[in-house]
């Protein structure tokens, strides 16, 4: 069930008489104020709820040929976005999504289907579909399924279903209005909110059924500066699983106000040096080059095929001793936290690497099988649509003891980093690139010019070696994680620096 509004569908005279005074008239639109009605096996508050009487008869229907392994994965989600940009409200979107995904492991092989319809007949032909993938193999008998329970790290003081659309409304005018009033350059900007309400069941062979409901917050900020014949789009991120409660204190407002000081200081920004150089990276959203350059070459399901950087290096040095790489789905609201994994694991913190030793790879059920590892709780999955596959969930680099200030000050010439934008990494070998959003010289130990144009070009291996301080300023952003399928994530790091550092820029570095 899908219901929108967008600029295309609304007479061009009623749009342009909208804008920040207008939402007030948007509001009576339906899209906005459509209650669903009653979904079957679904409760009251949105949390999927299939008879286990059926989800063991399709269980078993899932291993009638054979296999290892079955599971039931349920998921009904209602969710909201809303787009202001240029004084307008150009877009709102309420979608309501549900289906149910079986699955069959059989060895090394997986039979996976779903269903967007949670008919019984429905459910067991996707147990059939996936029994496929397990003929002439030797039957599991499947234990009886029984309710079990998990730890919550989500609290939720504000309910989103409980909030009137216009306080939503009111957030994003608020946030615009705090960009534009920054500075008299900043051009424009826009909003984005969505939010959503994911309820999940999940039941399995080894008598597993677990069910939750998780709200998600996803806050966007773009604003952007003119001035000195160039221009910069500032960019900044809220995101959560809690209520609306996000938004209090002015937490929206003083995004907005971060947002458009990126682009306004860039606006000053000068050619990016290039060559080999020092690198301080600033504690919070810096920790996606880790993410992605660390975290995603630690993934169980590159290991378990023996390819990736990692590869047979359990136990062993592969970082400098001020190294430590955190994975923790437990921390309470995060983006990246849930209850249990997408395979019903519990959440828990993995200490992935510890004074640059390598201890632990993040798996999900089938590659923990594989390696004969212990399940994580990383086997995550962007919808029933998809299989899960191991994901990070909040990564970061733990905190040192270095202070800030003098990780800087004993730095005599290099780049420092402040925020990171697009890139791309090679999971099996480790390469990566990464473009600096927001990034300064380093002249004298202290941060002067900001520069454009500067990439971060290296290796997972090479780049955790040559960590050598690690601040005690530890750091989130929130962000999108793409793997065939995205996941909320979140990463972080304290500042830290990187003793010579291959950089990408428009001129040759000086020093």
């Amino acid at each position: 069930m899908r219901y929108q509004v967008t600029e295309g569908k609304i007479p061009r005279r009623d749009l342009l008489g909208w804008g920040l005074a207008g939402g007030g008239a948007w509001l009576s639109a339906p899209v906005l104020g459509f209650a669903p009605a009653a979904v079957p096996g679904k409760t009251a508050e949105g949390r999927p709820s299939l008879d286990p009487a059926l989800l063991q008869k399709a269980i078993r229907r899932a291993l009638q040929k054979g296999g290892d392994f079955a599971e039931v994965y349920v998921e009904h989600r209602i969710s909201r976005s809303i787009l202001l940009e240029e004084d307008k409200f150009k877009s709102a979107v309420f979608n309501v999504s549900r289906g149910a995904g079986v699955r069959v492991l059989s060895g090394d092989k997986t039979g996976y289907a779903y269903t967007d319809e949670l008919a019984d007949e429905k459910i067991m032909r996707a147990a059939d579909v996936a029994a496929a993938i397990a003929r002439e193999s030797k039957p599991v008998t499947p234990v009886d399924i029984r309710e079990g329970k998990r730890k919550s790290f989500i609290t939720v003081r504000v309910p989103l279903q409980e909030v009137a659309d216009e306080k939503r409304l009111d957030v994003m005018r608020r946030a615009h209005q705090a960009a534009l009033d920054y500075d008299q350059r900043i051009a424009m900007a826009s909003v984005s909110y969505y939010d959503e309400i994911r309820g999940r069941q999940i039941a399995n062979s080894e008598g597993l059924l677990v069910s939750d409901e998780l709200p998600l917050l996803f806050f966007i900020l773009q604003a952007l500066g003119k001035g000195n014949g160039t221009s910069h789009m500032g960019r900044e991120r809220l995101s959560a699983h809690s209520g609306f409660e996000l938004f209090d204190a002015g937490s929206a407002e003083s995004a907005a106000r971060a947002c458009a000081r990126e682009a306004i200081v860039m606006l000053e920004a000068r050619d990016a040096p290039a060559g080999r150089m020092d690198v301080v990276m600033q504690n919070g959203w810096g920790g996606v080059l880790v993410h992605e350059a660390v975290g995603h070459p630690l993934e169980a399901d590159n290991i378990a095929r023996k390819i990736g950087a990692f590869t047979g290096k359990l136990g062993q040095k592969v970082a400098a001793p001020v190294f430590n790489m955190v994975d923790d789905g437990t921390l309470p609201n995060f983006r990246g936290t849930t209850d249990f994994d997408d395979e019903g694991t519990p959440m828990q913190r993995n200490v992935l690497i510890r004074d640059g030793v390598l201890l632990k790879y993040m798996s999900d059920i089938l590659s923990a099988r594989q390696l004969k590892a212990e399940r994580t709780g990383n086997g995550r999955r962007e919808s029933f649509r998809y299989l899960p596959i191991p994901r990070m969930t909040n990564t970061f680099i733990e905190n040192g003891k270095d202070k800030p200030a003098d990780i800087l000050s004993s730095t005599t010439s290099g780049l420092y980093v402040q925020s990171l934008s697009g890139g791309s990494v090679n999971p099996i070998t480790g390469e990566f690139n990464f473009t600096c959003r927001e990034a300064y010289r380093i002249e004298g130990g202290r941060k002067t010019a900001p520069v454009k144009g500067a990439t971060l070009i290296g290796g997972c291996l090479d780049i955790i070696q040559k960590i050598d301080a690690v601040g005690d300023d530890l750091d989130f952003g929130p962000g999108i994680c793409g793997k065939g399928q995205s996941a909320e994530v979140t990463a972080g790091q304290p500042t830290v620096r990187i003793r010579g550092i291959n950089v990408g820029g428009t001129k040759a570095a000086r020093g």
